[in-house]
This record gives structure tokens, sequence and C-alpha cells, in this order.
């Protein structure tokens, strides 16, 4: 009797995971780099890039193609939002202020950039929390590995992909996905 008590155990488990609803990134309020309030469930519907970014990085450059894919599927119901992050080798160090003005000046950012946040360690902020563990976004448990990760999220806002660093967000794979 004791199997098949455990055997009991082991299905109402699995049954609990069943009924236990995914969570989503729309459960998220933020703050962006002037301060508003940023609401993730206004993003309902629309494919999501999260992408944490930095403005003294080797991968910097990737603000212009990741503003170009902005600017081109936008209208098609995707967006990009940044949390720039100073997690690796002091690569974001400046305020909100001078991030703003950095991605505005050198890449003409148009997409929303949030107030900057950790994406690893003891502090790390809940939406990456959320993107990281398996246990939340019900994908895989993954690691933010440098500046500029992808994280994509379908359209019921849940995360369906993890894209590194040194991969280009005009990537086949990105644009495919993007498209489909």
């Amino acid at each position: 009797s004791g199997i098949f008590l455990f055997m009991s155990n082991l299905s109402q488990s699995q049954n609990d995971k069943t009924t236990m609803k995914k969570q989503t990134i729309y459960q998220f309020k933020v703050e962006d780099l002037s301060g508003k309030k940023f609401d993730f469930a206004s993003l309902k519907g629309k494919k999501i890039m999260i992408v944490n970014t930095a403005s003294k990085c080797g991968l910097t450059p990737q603000y212009k193609e990741l503003e170009a894919l902005y600017k081109e599927y936008s209208s098609k119901g995707f967006v990009i939002v940044g949390f720039p992050a100073n997690n690796f080798a002091g690569q974001e160090p400046g305020t909100n202020e001078e991030i703003a003005t950095f991605c505005q000046l050198n890449y003409g950012v148009t997409f929303p950039m949030m107030d900057k946040v950790s994406v690893k360690g003891d502090d790390m902020c809940a939406v990456y929390q959320f993107l990281t563990q398996k246990a939340k976004n019900g994908l895989e448990d993954s690691e933010v590995k440098w500046n500029f990760q992808k994280y994509l999220l379908n359209e019921k806002g849940e995360l369906v992909k993890v894209i590194a660093p040194k991969t280009l967000p005009t990537d086949p794979e990105i644009l495919n996905w993007i498209k489909g």
C-alpha cells in the first residue's frame, strides 16, 4: 500500500503542475529610464524581445541593429524592451539620464528603455528572476552570460527562446521568429 500511496501522490503532483497557471511577463510593472511606470501588461498580443544593455561594451553597437529591428517591426506587433545593467565588467556605470542621452545620441534608440537593474546575483530584479528561472517561466533555467543577451517572449507573454549575447539582433533565427 506504500507504493500505491506514493503513486497516487505522484499523479496528484503532476496534476498540480498542469493546473498551475504559467506565469507571464505581464505581471511586472517597472520604471523606465525617465522614471515613468511601465506596465508589461500593455504589451499583450505583441512579440517581445527583452535585452540587457550596456554603453561601454564590445557588443554596444548592437543598439544600432536593435533600433533598426524595432523600427521595421514595431508596427507589426513586435517590441524591444531594454534593461541597462552594470553586472559585467562595470560596462554600464552611468546614471539613467546618462544612459538615455548615450542611447539617443549614439544610436537614436526609440524602443522602451527601463531603469538600470541587476540581471544576476543576489540583487537580481524580479523581471530577470522570471526570465532566468524555469520554476517561474516554465521554459528553462538560464544565466545572463553577458550584455545583450536576448529573451524572446510570444504574444501571450510567455518565454519561448533565449538568445546568446553575441548573436546579432538581425540573425535569421531572430528574424524568422519575429516574422513567424
